[in-house]
């Protein structure tokens, strides 16, 4: 029994070779069929994402570039605004420095003119003032020292002498 014992022993160790074999075949058989496909199918859904974020990453870095252009034509046209401001307050500045200086050389030749006007207003009123004061300080006094012949003489005299001023204006 010792053989047959030994061949059954022969026999199982062979089943089982023969049995770990069929199943590592079954195994590599379901891993082809079934795993192989799913991982297939995750490394190409992989590969996708990553070429939709690497075209991402591109497209963000172009536009990141673009913006950094617009920011630095942005920063020049601030500049340019800048210095244009500075120069357009200087000229505004000197224009409205230029004006207020023509309207005070303005405003003091009119009240030169007015000064002027008023002096000689005020000379013409003083005038008028003595005028009137002396007519009526030589009326007062010509009253008290001239009579009625004397007044005569005078009105005489004061009429020949204007009909010879106008008789000598004629010729």
């Amino acid at each position: 029994m010792d053989a047959d014992a030994q061949k059954f022993e022969e026999i199982a160790k062979w089943s089982q070779i023969v049995c770990a074999i069929v199943f590592l075949l079954f195994l590599i058989w379901a891993i082809r069929k079934f795993i192989g496909p799913a991982i297939e199918a995750a490394a190409k859904a992989r590969n996708a994402e990553l070429a939709a974020a690497e075209k991402h990453r591109d497209a963000v870095q172009a536009a990141v570039a673009t913006a950094r252009g617009e920011v630095e034509a942005a920063d020049r046209d601030a500049v340019s605004i800048v210095s244009r401001a500075k120069s357009d307050a200087v000229r505004e500045r000197e224009d409205i420095l230029a004006a207020a200086k023509a309207d005070g050389e303005r405003v003091v030749r009119n009240a030169e003119g007015e000064l002027e006007r008023a002096r000689m207003a005020a000379r013409a009123s003083l005038r008028e003032e003595f005028v009137r004061k002396a007519l009526a300080s030589a009326r007062t006094a010509a009253a008290a020292r001239v009579d009625a012949t004397m007044n005569s003489q005078l009105v005489g005299t004061t009429i020949d002498s204007v009909e010879r001023e106008r008789a000598g204006a004629l010729n």
